[in-house]
């Protein structure tokens, strides 16, 4: 019996498990999912702070690239973990910190999704602003909110229908501002006006690094639909190319446009980055093309942030609550509190965008570095893909309430970062002798995993293959 999500109507399924029957769609749908979702205008911005904050525009797009490699790849081995489990992300991570334990990092993610949601929000609402000719910025806020409201309550096959439209448009969009940029202003002039400094260089890696690791704590739940034989490197190209290529293209023409002089003419980008597309484009009708092209690509990234959100929220509350499946009340009761709060702080948001941002994207890094390198450790080297799935809604069962040790390393993460951090606020006394060099989401990768590894391999007890749900759990041999 097809389910409404099977037959194109609003999704059923949330935290549960996916059946077999439920299962559908090619590792392509990962590729142009991620591609969309990251040609878009706040991966422009993200590839702007590269320049802003220092760095040459040549060894800032290398910066990036060598960031967006990086952190795309674990990204994706996250991804990968989808199709085999048929869970959400946060879901699975259960395995590793306990049924209620996951709910310590499940709290941050909750928070980052409503930052992400929120820094696009404001920009989508300009270039909605920008189309119907409106000043307030709450009229194009709340429609962009109500905008991802739909896409989030339909749920997962719209979303990926989003993501193919915004692969298409911001092809044509994105393709068209790089020839006007050529056209009109003098870009290789903008390049080796700095040179190579490493502190600014490894902030570039660490901003496209941190662009691609933010998405970790959900990618596997678009990938979880796909068939269960869905080959791991498959469902793993696709998601990093798709990531990569949609990230790395936006980023560059960030740090191009970030790079020209204001005396060039024009709207400044740094003052109004929204403005200076529309001017780009020419103004007139392909301004609100462009705009357009905005507001569908903030809308594909959007809905990933507040579905990603109240999945997450689903996923605390169930774990306490002792709870496998969600009404659909629920599920608009969840998206609605989620983007709710999101839209009021877009509202009243700073007017200190660029700044904030950068701050914003850096402290994530600070938080999720450790949760990947715990749940990647475990999946791949500990438990090596076995995973006792009825086991994760049970407290009592396998993984238990708490495990303690995962959880402290996780702690011991965080706090090895300190040192290492280049923050407004704070910056480390390690980051002070590399001269402002932000190297923390690394020692926060290499350093949780050394640690969790060892003590990992001695406590926990996987099982012997991997346990499905069903009348009696039933084993799969590992693939």
């Amino acid at each position: 019996m097809a389910t409404p999500e099977a037959g194109g109507g609003i999704e059923r399924r949330t935290i549960d498990v996916i059946p077999a029957g439920e299962r559908h769609g090619t590792t392509r749908s990962q590729f142009t999912l991620w591609f969309g979702a990251n040609m878009q205008i706040t991966a422009i911005v993200d590839g702007a702070l590269a320049v802003v904050f220092g760095a040459d525009a040549l060894w800032a797009i290398i910066g990036l690239l060598l960031g967006n490699v990086f952190g795309g790849a674990v990204m994706a081995l996250h991804s990968a973990q989808g199709p085999r489990l048929g869970l959400p992300q946060m879901i699975s991570s259960r395995a590793q910190f306990g049924v209620y334990g996951a709910a310590l990092p499940l709290v941050l993610v909750v928070v980052m999704y409503i930052g992400f949601a929120a820094t696009g929000t404001v920009l989508a609402g300009q270039a909605i602003n920008n189309v119907l000719h409106v000043d307030a910025p709450a009229v194009g806020i709340l429609i962009f909110g109500g905008l991802t409201a739909v896409a989030t309550t339909v749920g997962y096959r719209f979303i990926h229908v989003v993501g193919r439209v915004a692969t298409v448009v911001g092809i044509i969009g994105f393709t068209y501002l790089g020839l006007r940029l050529i056209a009109d202003y003098d870009v290789s002039a903008v390049f080796g006006v700095r040179g190579f400094e490493a502190a600014t260089f490894l902030l570039a890696v660490s901003l496209g690094a941190g662009w691609q690791l933010t998405f970790g704590p959900y990618v596997a739940d678009y990938s979880r639909y796909l068939p269960a034989d869905t080959p791991e490197k498959a469902t793993f190209w696709s998601t990093f190319l798709g990531s990569v290529l949609g990230s790395q293209w936006a980023m560059t023409l960030g740090v191009v446009v970030a790079s020209l002089p204001v005396s060039a003419g024009g709207i400044d980008f740094l003052t109004n980055q929204v403005g200076f597309m529309g001017d780009l484009a020419g103004g007139g009708a392909i301004a609100l093309l462009i705009y357009l092209v905005i507001v569908v690509g903030k809308l594909a990234v959007n809905s990933l942030n507040a579905y990603g959100g109240f999945m997450t929220m689903l996923t605390v509350v169930s774990g306490f609550a002792r709870m496998r499946e969600v009404s659909a009340a629920a599920r608009v009761l969840y998206i609605s509190l989620f983007l709710g709060t999101s839209v009021v702080i877009a509202v009243f948001a700073s007017a200190d965008f660029l700044d904030n941002f950068k701050n914003f994207v850096l402290a994530l890094l600070m938080v999720f570095t450790p949760w990947s390198a715990i749940n990647l450790t475990d999946y791949y080297l500990v438990s090596k893909e076995r995973v006792d799935v009825p086991a994760l809604y049970d407290p009592k069962g396998r993984y238990g309430a708490w495990n303690a040790t995962a959880l402290g390393c996780y702690v011991l993460g965080v706090v090895a970062q300190i040192p290492f951090l280049a923050q407004k606020l704070y910056t480390g006394p390690v980051t002070e002798a590399l001269g402002g060099a932000d190297i923390s989401w690394i020692v926060g990768l290499i350093f949780t995993a050394a640690v969790y590894y060892p003590l990992a391999k001695r406590t926990s007890n996987p099982p012997s293959a991997m346990i499905l749900p069903g009348p009696a759990p039933v084993s799969a041999p590992v693939g």
